[in-house]
This record gives C-alpha cells, structure tokens and sequence, in this order.
C-alpha cells in the first residue's frame, strides 16, 4: 500500500473536487495522476501549507477506488454534475470536469472553467500540467476538511514531513504506518464533506449553503 502526500497552496474545490458524493482528482498534481506506482487501494493525502495558513493541517485523504481516462469521465453518466456551469454555484462553477479529446482531430479540449483563461480561452500553463496527468482518481471513500482541517497529531509527523512536491516513496512497505493514520482518520470522521473549501472564504457566503443543489 502506498500513501501519496503533497502540500495544497489553494484550495477552491477544484483539485480535489469533492461534490457529489465522489472526489476526483482530474487536474493538476499529473505526476500523482499517471505515476507508475500507483494502483487501487493506495491512499492519497493532501496536507496544508504556509501560504493557507494550515501547515500540518489535514485538507482530505481518499481511498483511490477507480482510475478513468479524461474521455470516460466525460462521458460517463455518474459525472455528468462535475462538469462546470460558470454562472452557477461556487459547487458548479468548480467542476472539474473539463477535458476531453475531439473525435475528429485527436485534440484535447478545455472546456471553459477554472482552469481556463478569463476570457474563456485556454489557458496553456493549466492545460500543460493538467492533461501531463493520464488519469482521473476516483474514491466514495474519502474525507475532505477544507477550511475544517484538523491538526494532525505530532505522533503522525511521518505524514506531514513532505516537501511541496509529490513524495511516497518512504513510506513503502510500511503498511503499518500508513493504517496507524488512516485508523486516526476513521475513528474520528466520518466519511464525506466537513468543510468548505480553504479559499471560498473570498466569496464571503453564509458557511455550506452552497452544498444545497
């Protein structure tokens, strides 16, 4: 079992998107998305950050249950609701449901969202790093905190003592560290949604009334 760790320097429920029921990972952190080493039943942690003001914090850990290509994430009638509506909710507008390829030219489009230029155009350093990741990560098993993240205990610093970059490799085969966390997760959350997202705080909206669809 591996344990994927990276610090978030913005949290807008867009990479991770939480909603509905299923996180996905479907932009940004490529080099997680399509690494070699990753395989159903891995975990995958994201942490906070100096600039979030939430170092050593816990943003969300997911359980890695299903790993689809942009195409089928985009045609398949499950994540249909992901994908963005720009004059929606603060939930819509953060679809990550974005990428797809043309049929007829092979290319793959950004559809217009939070990743794409103001205009609408697209947005070629977004788009670079996002399509580098072959995969979207896919988990109903999942614990997302946003602006709710708790500190993780100081017994747990093997978690947390990660650069910004994409580390895992020293946790392999050390199954019992990694279940000696997850089991502090899943005796003290349940499963799903317990915050906004860091930076919606900018919004200045009445705490979770955007979940309401």
């Amino acid at each position: 079992m591996n344990c994927f760790r990276y610090k978030l320097e913005h949290d807008y429920g867009f990479a991770p998107n939480p909603f509905h029921g299923t996180l996905s990972l479907a932009t940004c952190k490529g080099n997680i998305r399509n690494n070699n080493h990753i395989q159903i039943g891995d975990w995958i942690i994201g942490l906070g950050s100096v600039a979030m003001g939430n170092l050593n914090h816990l943003l969300f850990a997911m359980k890695l249950e299903e790993k689809i290509t942009f195409d089928d994430y985009w045609e398949d009638i499950r994540f249909q609701n992901k994908k963005p509506i720009l004059n929606g909710t603060l939930v819509q507008i953060y679809g990550d449901n974005v990428y797809h390829t043309n049929p007829e030219t092979g290319d793959v489009i950004q559809e217009n969202c939070a990743h794409s230029n103001e205009d609408g155009t697209v947005n070629k350093r977004h788009f670079d790093r996002d399509v580098a990741g072959k995969y979207v990560l896919l988990s109903k098993n999942f614990y997302y905190f946003g602006d709710h993240a708790p500190l993780i205990p100081e017994r747990f610093a093997y978690i947390y003592d990660v650069a910004r970059s994409l580390k895992f490799r020293d946790l392999a085969g050390k199954d019992e560290q990694i279940q000696s966390f997850i089991d502090w997760i899943v005796s003290n959350y349940t499963i799903g949604i317990h915050g906004d997202p860091c930076n919606w705080k900018e919004y200045k909206l009445p705490e979770m009334d955007v979940y309401e669809e």
